[in-house]
């Protein structure tokens, strides 16, 4: 038996999970981190900015007159050693303040307290004299080679003697400290990231190998089974969404072993039925051997010769069977045939096998009065049209029509009838023999199982007719029944098949 092996998909179901899973899965870690970053750098920077603002305010809180009406600075040492220009955190102030009662050209600055170079505010200056000049401005610059964050506070101030000034307060830090915050931050997200994702695909492997455990228990006890037990495969630990194709392959299983069943039970029963006549015909030429009277010699080689007939139907009669069984589908489409032809051709085939017994074997055409106006006609319509595979009717009305000459009683009659009721196709044929008992009806079309008694079945035959009639009636689509004659005497058999459309000419 050649076994047909493909290659095993390489994109396996772990494969498929991951390519459906790792990019939503990252692209919404993605944006979760962008997002849980952008909340902390906000964070990190208010934390920072707020600090250079307190020490801005408190600069601009320190600057009052002193004694002899001029401004000073009064800032806490701890601002002013926070805020030193070598410090480590480079952090940088200044605190400057404008005369406007000088002229605009001659403006300088004094400067109280820190650097004279940080970089001042973009343009436009806030106006110290508005209410919008107290409010602080943050700008980004760079200072002493590197970049830096500053906070500027313009507001007005009096001196002793009530002159006004413009009191410049900035602030300036260092951005390295709060970027390597937010570095770090994000390192974290990072690898919080990678490991949730590294997790994912474990958990996703793992759940994937114990899902299919079952499975892999179920291919080492199919293989190590034996190849005659066809026994069904265990469903239980499988997962219900491959507990279907378990069941499905549970029920292959299940037909193929009653198809061997079948075919053992065939052969079986062929053999025996082959073995009754071969050693009947193996005893006759014994008998012939030893005989010496030539018309004793005669007598038994012409039952050898009847012998050899039946042996020879059967064996045609085994054959059929086995086609009509076969699983396979038939060679060729089915045609529209006339089945009320089919019927007639068989009552002609049969018309000496029935004379030979004395029996009256008649025919009823489907057409009526008009069967011989449509006998005339080169192509006539379909009487009784059905879609069918002609030899196949043929054999299974052959079987019909045979079965009553075999088991009617000499004198008897046969009438073999087509015709269509209820939407379907009829082919009956009736017989005035001893009928058959409504019990028994199932069982006469099992194989080898006889129509007639116990005592009569070796003459009358095998037993094969009704089982090949039905097999063909079902594989065109239809059926046979049987039933009791219309005076409740003898048999019916019935060939119902589905009617078919005739095409308009």
């Amino acid at each position: 038996m050649k076994i047909l092996r493909t290659d095993p998909d390489r994109f396996g179901i772990r494969a498929r999970l991951l390519t459906l899973l790792l990019p939503a899965i990252l692209g919404l870690l993605a944006l979760d981190s962008w997002n849980d970053y952008r909340a902390l750098r906000n964070q990190v920077q208010d934390a920072y900015d707020q600090s250079m603002l307190e020490a801005a305010h408190a600069l601009q809180s320190s600057v009052a007159p002193a004694q002899d009406g001029s401004l000073q600075l009064n800032a806490p040492a701890g601002v002013q050693a926070l805020f030193a220009t070598a410090g480590p955190l480079q952090k940088y102030l200044h605190v400057g303040l404008i005369n406007h009662g000088e002229t605009q050209a001659g403006r300088t600055e004094a400067t109280l307290l820190g650097a004279t170079d940080l970089p001042g505010p973009p343009p436009p200056y806030p106006d110290p004299y508005s209410p919008d000049g107290v409010r602080p401005v943050w700008y980004d610059d760079f200072y002493a080679g590197h970049p830096v964050r500053v906070v500027a506070l313009r507001s007005q101030v009096l001196d002793g003697q009530g002159r006004p000034f413009s009191l410049l307060v900035q602030v300036a830090e260092s951005t390295v400290p709060r970027d390597r915050a937010q570095d770090a931050t994000l390192r974290q997200e990072l690898i919080r990231d990678a490991r949730m994702v590294l997790v994912m695909v474990l958990l996703v492997w793992l759940g994937v190998t114990w899902s299919l455990q079952p499975l892999e228990r179920l291919r080492k006890s199919v293989l190590q089974g034996k190849g005659d037990e066809l026994k069904p495969l265990d469903t239980s630990g499988v997962p219900h969404e491959v507990a279907p194709l378990v069941e499905a392959l549970n029920q292959h299983l299940a037909s193929y072993r009653e198809l061997l069943e079948q075919q053992s039970q065939f052969l079986a029963d062929a053999s025996h039925q082959l073995r009754t006549p071969l050693a009947i015909m193996l005893t006759q030429a014994g008998v012939a051997l030893r005989e010496k009277d030539t018309g004793q010699i005669h007598t038994t080689l012409r039952a050898m010769v009847a012998q050899i007939a039946r042996s020879r139907r059967l064996c045609e009669q085994l054959l059929s069977l086995a086609h009509a069984n076969e699983s396979a589908p038939p060679a060729g489409m089915p045609t529209l045939v006339d089945l009320n032809a089919v019927a007639r051709e068989v009552v002609l085939q049969h018309l000496a096998l029935a004379h030979e017994k004395n029996l009256d074997l008649g025919w009823v055409d489907a057409r009526g009065d008009s069967a011989d106006t449509a006998a005339a006609d080169d192509a006539p319509a379909p009487a009784v049209p059905v879609l069918a595979r002609e030899p196949e009717l043929h054999e299974a009305l052959s079987n019909l029509v045979h079965n009553a000459i075999v088991y009617t009683p000499p004198g008897g009659q046969i009438t073999v009838m087509a015709g269509n009721r209820d939407g379907m196709a009829l082919a009956e044929v009736r017989d005035s023999g001893p009928g058959i008992a409504q019990a028994r009806r199932a069982e006469v079309f099992e194989r080898f199982h006889s129509a007639g008694s116990v005592a009569e079945k070796g003459s009358h035959g095998a037993g094969l007719g009704l089982s090949i009639a039905r097999a063909y009636a079902r594989r065109n689509g239809g059926d046979i029944e049987l039933a009791d004659g219309p005076t409740g005497t003898g048999l019916r058999a019935i060939l119902r098949l589905p009617l078919a459309a005739v095409p308009q000419r």
